[in-house]
């Protein structure tokens, strides 16, 4: 379903990303583990075309110049010269970090806008509703501003808000980023929901390996840009090297 083929991102002569490859099979939930800075959340988007965009915005600007190498194919086509709206209109939809909602909207505003491209209001409000019945919290703070909310409801929020976009995928980065362990638990089930009853295909990017490992099919571990490992939870364990060296466990 989804290919990336040698993705390179520089920032002036500053390499984030250094050919990094993986694929995702539709059906799959695959986890993207790796410490913090790196790259899990340059990769993610790069594939959704945010690198893309920002090279855009920064052209011409004295701030950092932008160099992207590589290619992204979903569903058999080649995305990494469409824009970042055309590839959410192919239902790749990216969940990013912390959530980042809309800060002075409503809750039930942001979830709208997720369905901004959905111009058929009764599939809009059954969209709505199975957010609801899948984070019934969000439901109940329909009328509260998004800048309020909780950390753990601010990821319900994103997560909902990619939901309203009915995507064939997910690309959600560092969900668990920090949740308390209880919130961590009801968050794990949620996402196992989406993947095993809605059938969404999920890549997941987490730095918290055991939360990754409990979810996926398979896994990619990334270390300074770079992918430098991938298999099952059990096949990456049980390499010591991989395990003490890049996982910490």
């Amino acid at each position: 379903m989804l290919e990336v083929n040698g993705v390179t991102v520089r920032y002036d002569t500053a390499t984030v990303l250094d050919d990094a490859s993986l694929r995702v099979e539709k059906g799959e939930l695959v986890g993207l583990v790796g410490p913090n800075g790196a790259g899990k959340s340059t990769l993610l988007r790069a594939i959704v075309g945010l690198i893309r965009w920002e090279r855009e915005v920064l052209r011409g600007t004295r701030q950092a110049d932008i160099t992207f190498e590589g290619d992204v194919i979903f569903e058999g086509e080649r995305i990494d010269e469409l824009s970042a709206s055309d590839i959410a209109r192919r239902g790749l939809v990216l969940c990013p970090e912390r959530g980042r909602p809309f800060v002075e909207m409503t809750v039930r505003d942001n979830l709208l806008a997720g369905a901004y491209l959905c111009k058929d209001r009764k599939e809009v409000e059954k969209n709505l509703d199975r957010v609801h019945e899948l984070f019934p919290r969000l439901k109940e703070r329909e009328k509260q501003i998004s800048g309020t909310l909780s950390g753990g409801e601010r990821q319900m929020l994103c997560i909902g808000r990619a939901l309203m976009r009915q995507p064939k995928m997910l690309l959600v980065d560092e969900p668990s980023s920090g949740l308390a362990p209880r919130l961590k638990e009801d968050l794990f089930k949620r996402v196992e929901e989406i993947y095993h009853e809605l059938g969404v295909t999920i890549l997941l990017a987490e730095q918290d390996v055991s939360f990754a490992f409990d979810l996926s099919v398979r896994n990619y571990v990334m270390s300074r840009g770079h992918i430098i490992a991938h298999g099952t939870a059990q096949e990456l364990l049980g390499d010591e090297t991989i395990r003490k060296t890049y996982l910490g466990l």
